[in-house]
Order: structure tokens, then C-alpha cells, then sequence
């Protein structure tokens, strides 16, 4: 479950990056930590992610919060790219990872198998599709639990 403050921070957030030219990807509040860790995870959508969009977010998003006051207790800011085995959720997504190897697990199974990898093709509003050593594999949206990007 997320923290009741992620949809404010990402209010916060989403315009200072788009500002930057970077996008926000997930914010997540691991409150369990000592100290509380803010994790936001940004993408530069024309060129790699690097350190300094890391930095120039960080610097900017930071003192945003601190003028918003949104968080009243001490916290750990760390602003990173998602990596490569992240989760796909977006139309955006799924059209700029096309042809990246994935990792798509389903709730029930498909042509009896819940776990399946290939080379993303293509979501469309009914199915994902993979290609597998040259085969389409067609797996139905409405059985997918995750569409994970594979590092492997």
C-alpha cells in the first residue's frame, strides 16, 4: 500500500521534471526505514538517464518539498533512474520498450503457463504480445498480473 503523501509528492514532483525535461516514473515513501527513505525514480525520455538528471532533480525537488512543507519529519531524499527490470504500466512504456526482452506473469494461467519471456512486440486495448524465437505469443491483458523489463 502506499503512503497517503506519494500522490501529493508526485503533484509535486511530475512538473519540476517535466520542467527539467525528465519524467517521473514512481515515487515511493519506504517509511520503514531509519530514516524514512523518499525514492523517486525519473527517466530522461531522449537520451540515458544519467547522474546529472539524478542531481538536477534531486537539487530542485528538494527544495520544493522543503518550501511545500509536505513532510514534517526528518526523511532521506534519493532520486535514481528505474534500472532495466522495472515494471511496464504505461502506453508510453510499452511503445519505448518495444523489442526489449520481458518477463509477463499472469494471475491465471495462459496456455497453461503463469510466467512468460520474449521480446515485447506490442500491448494492444486486449493483448500483450511477445515474440519467442520468431513465434508470437499473444497472452490476454485482462490475465496479466506484471510486465516486468528483463535484465537477464
Amino acid at each position: 500500500m502506499a503512503h497517503p503523501l506519494v500522490p501529493q509528492i508526485t503533484d509535486i514532483a511530475t512538473p519540476i521534471a517535466a520542467e527539467l525535461g525528465l519524467e517521473v516514473v514512481a515515487v515511493v515513501f519506504h517509511t520503514h526505514e531509519r530514516p524514512p527513505c523518499l525514492r523517486v525514480d525519473i527517466r530522461n525520455p531522449t537520451a540515458d538517464t544519467g547522474l546529472q538528471d539524478c542531481e538536477r532533480m534531486s537539487r530542485a525537488l528538494d527544495a520544493a518539498l522543503d518550501l511545500s512543507e509536505t513532510i514534517s519529519f526528518p526523511y532521506a531524499l534519493e532520486v535514481s533512474s528505474p534500472g532495466t527490470s522495472r515494471e511496464l504500466t504505461t502506453d508510453r512504456e510499452f511503445n519505448a520498450f518495444s523489442g526489449f526482452a520481458v518477463q509477463v506473469t499472469t494471475h491465471q494461467p495462459s496456455d497453461t503457463k503463469t510466467e512468460w519471456q520474449g521480446q515485447l512486440i506490442r500491448r494492444d486495448d486486449t493483448k500483450i504480445y511477445l515474440s519467442q524465437k520468431g513465434r508470437t505469443i499473444e497472452i490476454p491483458r485482462e490475465l496479466v498480473s506484471k510486465v516486468y523489463l528483463d535484465d537477464k
